[in-house]
């Protein structure tokens, strides 16, 4: 089991950053693929961004490019997600997922964090 705890949520004005943060906990592997998701109310949730947990390869959705940044640190066993330029569509419960394989829709993700709000207000 892994065990996944997002942090840094919050309240930001258009233009403004935030920073999440994802620690893994229990049977953490180099293995593992790391996602960020998000959902909005009435939406289904979908891929922000991912990277191989030892490789350094990264996904980002195109709504997202040049905007957010994905990082992790192995030796603390967390994920980073820097966003900047936030703008108001970008508001949604953000999760943090871990997977065996470096694909991107939620089904694939074995384990999921609780999720941290982000609102971005105009």
């Amino acid at each position: 089991q892994v065990q996944l705890v997002e942090s840094g949520g919050g309240l930001v004005q258009a233009g403004g950053s935030l920073r999440l943060s994802c620690a893994a906990s229990g049977r953490t592997s180099s293995s593992y693929v790391m996602g960020w998701f998000r959902q909005a109310p009435g939406k289904e949730r979908d891929i922000v961004a991912a990277i191989t947990w030892s490789g350094g390869r990264t996904y980002y959705a195109d709504s997202v490019k040049g905007r957010f940044t994905i990082s992790r640190d192995n030796a603390k066993n967390t994920v980073y997600l820097q966003m900047n330029s936030l703008k108001p569509e970008d508001t949604a419960v953000y999760y943090c997922a871990a997977g065996r394989r470096y694909e991107f829709p939620p089904r694939t993700y074995d384990y999921w964090g609780q999720g941290t709000q982000v609102t971005v207000s105009s």
